[in-house]
C-alpha cells in the first residue's frame, strides 16, 4: 500500500512537470513572436518572412495559350498560329467622304514633378525613362492604327502646358484646356471629349462638310483589325459602347464609337454630359481611376427599359439611352484584354479587333510591335499569339 501511495505522488510529481515545462515552452514561443511582430511594426524596413513577394519582371513570362482546342479561337503552338484571325484589311469606308478618326487623351508630365521620372525600364534593346516609356506606348498606339487603317486619321488631345513631342503623319496634337492633373485624369478625359465633340458639331453644320466618324479609346490598346465597319454594318446608331459580363464594371471606357453627324455628334455629347454629372456627384472618390466606368454604367442603368442581363450576351445589341441611340459592342472583339489575374481565360476570339494593354500590360504591347517588326516571317496572327501565351504576371510598367 505504502508502495503504491509513493508511486502514484512519484508520477504525480513528473506530470505537475511535464505540465510545467509544456507551459514554459509555449510562453517562450508567444513571446518570441510577440517581440518579432512589435519589432516588425516599429522597424518597416524588416520584412516579414510570411508575406507574399509580388515580384515584377523585365520580359515575358511564357505559358500555354488559352482557349486550347475551344472552337473560334486562336490555337497556337509556341508563337506560331495555327489557325489565322479573321483579320481584313482596311475597307476604306471614305465613300462619299467618309472618313474613321481614333481620338485618345495623353498628356507628359513634368520630370520635376514627378521623382520617378529617372527610372530606366528596358525593352528589347532600348531603354526608357518614364516619359520615353509613355512616348513609346503612344507611338506604338499610332503605329497598329497605321499599319490596319491606313486612311484614318488620329487625334492627340492634350493639355496645351505639355509641350508633346510628336509629329508623325495623319496626326495631329488637338490642345484643350482643363485639369490634367494624374488625379483627376480620367474626369478630364470626359471634358476633353465633351468639348472636342462641341467644336466638331459646329463644323458638322457647316454646308458641304464631309463626315468623319471618331473613335475614342485609351493609347495602350492595339488595333488589330478594321474597326471602321461598325458604321456601316449598324446603321441606326449614334454612339458605340463595349461591354463584358461583369457586374461592378459591366462597361470599359476604353473605346467609345461617335457616329460623325450632326445628330450623332449631338446626341453622344449629351450622353456624355450626363456622365460627367454623375461622375461629379457620385464617383469623384474613385477619380483617378475607374470613376468614368462606374458612372456610364450609372447612366445605362437608370433607365428603367434596360436589362442587364443583356450584359451577358456575347452579341452586339443597340438600346435606346435617355434619347442617345447606343450600340453594345462586346469586350472580347471590339476591346480584349490579354489574360492577367482576372483576365478572359477562354482564349482570344478569331474575330477580335481591338487589344487592351491595360495596366502592367504596356510592356506587352511594346514587345508585340517588336515582335511583329522583327522577322519578315511574323504575321498578325502570330503576334496574337506572343500576347495569348503571355500577360499572366507582373511586368514594370
Amino acid at each position: 500500500m505504502v508502495f503504491l501511495l509513493r508511486q502514484g505522488f512519484l508520477g504525480m510529481r513528473v506530470c505537475f512537470g511535464w505540465r510545467k515545462f509544456i507551459i514554459f515552452v509555449t510562453l517562450v514561443f508567444f513571446l518570441t513572436h510577440f517581440l518579432s511582430v512589435l519589432e516588425l511594426h516599429q522597424n518597416p524596413k524588416i520584412k516579414d518572412p510570411h508575406q507574399k513577394k509580388n515580384k515584377k519582371f523585365g520580359h515575358l513570362v511564357f505559358v500555354p495559350a488559352a482557349g486550347e482546342g475551344l472552337p473560334n479561337r486562336l490555337q497556337c503552338k509556341g508563337m506560331k498560329a495555327l489557325n489565322k484571325t479573321h483579320i481584313s484589311a482596311s475597307s476604306n469606308i471614305s465613300n462619299g467622304g467618309d472618313g474613321i478618326a481614333f481620338v485618345t487623351v495623353f498628356t507628359v508630365y513634368k520630370s520635376s514633378v514627378d521623382a520617378r521620372a529617372s527610372e530606366t525600364t528596358v525593352v528589347g534593346k532600348v531603354s526608357y525613362n518614364k516619359v520615353e516609356r509613355s512616348m513609346a506606348i503612344l507611338n506604338t498606339f499610332i503605329s497598329f492604327i497605321q499599319l490596319m487603317m491606313p486612311e484614318s486619321k488620329t487625334i492627340i488631345l492634350t493639355d496645351p502646358a505639355s509641350g508633346l513631342p510628336l509629329t508623325r503623319n495623319r496626326v495631329t496634337v488637338y490642345p484643350i484646356q482643363g485639369d490634367y492633373s494624374r488625379d483627376k485624369l480620367m474626369l478630364q478625359r470626359i471634358r476633353s471629349y465633351i468639348d472636342f465633340l462641341g467644336e466638331k458639331l459646329v463644323e458638322s453644320r457647316k454646308p458641304g462638310q464631309k463626315i468623319s466618324h471618331y473613335i475614342f479609346t485609351d493609347s495602350d490598346i492595339a488595333v488589330v483589325g478594321d474597326v471602321g465597319h461598325i458604321f456601316s454594318k449598324y446603321e441606326n446608331f449614334h454612339m458605340a459602347l463595349t461591354f463584358r459580363n461583369n457586374k461592378q464594371q459591366p462597361l470599359n471606357s476604353g473605346f467609345i464609337a461617335v457616329r460623325g453627324t450632326p445628330d450623332g455628334i449631338s446626341r453622344a455629347k449629351v450622353f456624355l454630359e450626363e456622365v460627367l454629372k454623375v461622375y461629379s456627384t457620385k464617383y469623384m472618390k474613385a477619380s483617378r481611376m475607374l470613376g468614368d466606368q462606374l458612372a456610364i454604367a450609372s447612366v445605362v442603368k437608370s433607365h428603367a427599359s434596360f436589362d442587364e442581363k443583356t450584359f451577358s450576351s456575347h452579341e452586339p445589341f443597340l438600346e435606346d439611352i435617355g434619347g442617345t441611340s447606343v450600340l453594345f459592342l462586346p469586350c472580347e472583339v471590339y476591346n480584349w484584354t490579354p489574360p492577367e489575374g482576372a483576365g478572359q481565360f477562354h482564349g482570344m476570339p478569331l474575330d477580335v479587333k481591338v487589344v487592351h494593354f491595360k495596366g502592367s500590360r504596356k510592356r506587352l504591347m511594346l514587345e508585340s510591335w517588336n515582335f511583329l517588326n522583327s522577322s519578315s516571317s511574323h504575321d498578325l496572327s502570330d503576334m496574337l499569339c506572343l500576347v495569348l501565351s503571355s500577360g499572366r504576371t507582373k511586368y514594370d510598367f
